[in-house]
């Protein structure tokens, strides 16, 4: 019969809606404004009674507090209002002193059934949310140390193995330096040397024991350096990013030697700052034996324990450059430790290294890359200037007897905490930077801009809807309420198809949705324009809304398949605010496929279908 629907049909359709509407429900409940206390020590714990300082201090000023929940050695407090945020951060800070660190949070307010559903809000974007915006710089200088020591330590093995003999080394700007006993040793070196490393011009320097051999990078080599440095860091960075969680983040170079990180919804700069701007590297070297001649050994700290130190060999088994996987757990003691996993030619040098050493300690060296800023007067102008000082820290966290030749698996003990354990297994999982990188900017977005621009998306969002409901309901009446309806259970299906794939909304999946509100309604207006060309036509009413139906439904689709494919090609080609737009466009063509092709026929064909009707209002 026409426009009748099988029961099966409407049930799918009533439970398609049903779930869109459950699904949509967590974004009624916005996260609260809080504010996270943690021990920025391991040795010191937040106890009951500072809570009790915090929550009278916060009383005191008239901050309105949520709620106080606990998580392990963290405590959140939720608030009231986003604008009494930072001054609570302020206040609890200046009550609970030194040692304690407070940050900035976003609590997840979603009530419990549908927590248990797994319905959750949408992830909103950085010019919604809030977050932080770094902009890095990435040290260029020690991007060409770091090769050039790792060269000078192939060129000394090389030596050893051709047994050429040499005194010291020297690493100066964009050189290596090599001294000899005589002229002879220095002309063999070269020869061996240059045909291994061809990205140095060679000079000789003195004569007779004060032989040197000068190697100094090409312009080339010093270009080629810089650009993987900075797209290294590039990698790892993102890599970190991803480790985090953040739901769409932003990781760009900027300029010869500049990153921007930009990480939505991320209050804690702190714990930010910490995983994205380590620049920790490990070092796996043989400790030094009595007789090695002090040009090729160092003397270096335990991390733990600064007033006891090793001798070590200069030259380097392996970075965490060759590591390929590293997670944290638990020792037979409860102590904690990271699990490694090599390349196969990390593990091929660790295998040579360690099977003709059996006996011998190995150290593994925890190298952080670190900068201080102090403040400079000029003389003459008077104006106070930054300078940056960098320095490096080196400490032994393990050193241990090589048992047995170690392969491509293995473990580093000597930890302080799991929480230091699960941080190093981080870093290593995602890479280290093939330079280090200091914060030249740092901007946290607060949610009070993010909520502003909310309500504005909002806002140009009701307008446009209240414009196209007073539109449907003027022009097609009854038809125009159908349409409406359709319309409404469009904007809940679209909200709640971003919320369960976890898309971000920004401020142009914002326009994107505004979009899709006309462009939902342009379906309904060609078929009931269609309708009425058929009544015109002289069919009967039942007939003509089946035809309207049928004949509107190619247009329809051929309409929205081209959009559909424009959307594809922008979020495959754009970046940032490009894909959020294409994003919510993409979902909004097709749930407002199904509610104008189904949902309004199914509520035509319940009013009117199969039922004599004398005339149509639309």
């Amino acid at each position: 019969m026409l426009n009748r629907y099988p029961l099966w049909k409407y049930l799918i359709i009533l439970v398609i809606l049903v779930a869109g509407l459950i699904y949509s429900l967590p974004n009624l409940f916005p996260e609260d404004p809080a504010v996270q206390i943690s021990s920025a020590q391991n040795d010191i714990a937040i106890t009951q009674r500072d809570i009790e300082r915090v929550e009278n201090t916060l009383a005191d000023n008239n901050i309105d507090v949520k709620a106080v929940e606990q998580t392990a050695n963290q405590w959140l407090i939720r608030l009231q209002n986003d604008d009494d945020q930072l001054r609570a951060r302020d206040l609890i800070s200046e009550t609970l002193g030194s040692g304690i660190t407070v940050a900035l949070n976003l609590a997840e307010a979603t009530p419990g059934w549908l927590q248990a559903l797994s319905a959750s809000p949408m992830t909103l974007g950085l010019d919604l949310r809030g977050g932080v915006h770094f902009l890095l710089e990435v040290d260029m200088d020690a991007a060409l140390t770091q090769r050039l020591e790792v060269n000078a330590s192939a060129m000394r093995e090389l030596l050893r193995n051709e047994r050429i003999r040499y005194r010291n080394t020297e690493i100066e700007a964009r050189s290596i330096s090599l001294e000899f006993i005589n002229a002879e040793d220095r002309d063999s070196a070269r020869s061996l040397i240059s045909r291994e490393f061809p990205d140095f011009d060679y000079q000789n320097e003195g004569e007779g024991r004060g032989a040197r051999l000068e190697m100094t990078l090409t312009d080339e080599s010093v270009n080629e350096i810089q650009d993987y440095a900075i797209n290294q860091n590039l990698t790892t960075l993102r890599n970190r990013v991803n480790e985090l969680g953040v739901a769409e983040p932003l990781v760009q170079r900027q300029g010869p030697n500049q990153i921007v990180v930009e990480l939505p919804g991320v209050q804690d700069t702190t714990a930010a700052k910490r995983i994205v701007g380590a620049t920790a590297n490990l070092e796996f070297r043989l400790e030094a034996r009595p007789d090695t001649p002090d040009n090729e050994t160092e003397s270096l700290p335990f991390r733990n324990e600064p007033s006891r130190s090793a001798e070590l060999m200069r030259d380097v088994i392996i970075t965490g450059d060759s590591v390929s996987s590293a997670n944290h757990s638990f020792d037979e003691n409860g102590r904690a430790q990271v699990n490694i996993d090599l390349d196969g030619t990390g593990g091929t040098l660790m295998n040579r290294a360690t099977r003709t050493n059996i006996g011998r300690n190995m150290a593994v060296l925890f190298i952080e890359h670190k900068s201080e800023e102090s403040t400079v007067i000029d003389p003459e102008t008077g104006e106070e200037t930054t300078v940056r000082e960098p320095y490096v820290e080196r400490g032994i966290i393990s050193l241990a007897t090589i048992q047995s030749a170690l392969s491509n698996s293995f473990r580093i003990t000597g930890l302080d905490s799991p929480n230091e354990a699960a941080e190093l297994a981080l870093l290593l999982r995602s890479g280290s930077l093939a330079a280090p990188i200091y914060f030249a900017q740092e901007r946290t977005i607060g949610p009070s801009l993010g909520q502003e621009n909310i309500e504005r998306g909002i806002m140009s969002v009701q307008i446009g809807l209240l414009l196209v409901v007073l539109f449907m309901l003027v022009r097609y009446k009854v038809f125009g309420v159908f349409a409406n309806i359709a319309l409404a259970f469009n904007l809940t299906l679209l909200v709640a198809v971003m919320s369960m794939l976890g898309a971000t909304l920004t401020l142009p999946g914002i326009a994107g949705i505004v979009l899709t509100l006309g462009m939902a309604v342009d379906a309904n207006v060609l078929i009931f324009e269609r309708i009425r060309e058929e009544l015109r036509n002289g069919l009967s009413i039942q007939q003509a809304i089946h035809a309207g139906y049928e004949r509107a439904f190619t247009s329809i689709v051929d309409a929205n398949i081209t959009t559909f494919l424009v959307a594809v090609i922008l979020f495959s080609i754009g970046t940032g605010p490009v894909k959020g737009f294409a994003v919510t466009l993409s979902i909004g063509i097709l749930t407002s496929m199904f509610t104008a092709l189904l949902v309004t026929r199914a509520m035509v064909n319940l009013t009117y279908g199969s039922k004599p009707v004398k005339k149509l209002w639309i």
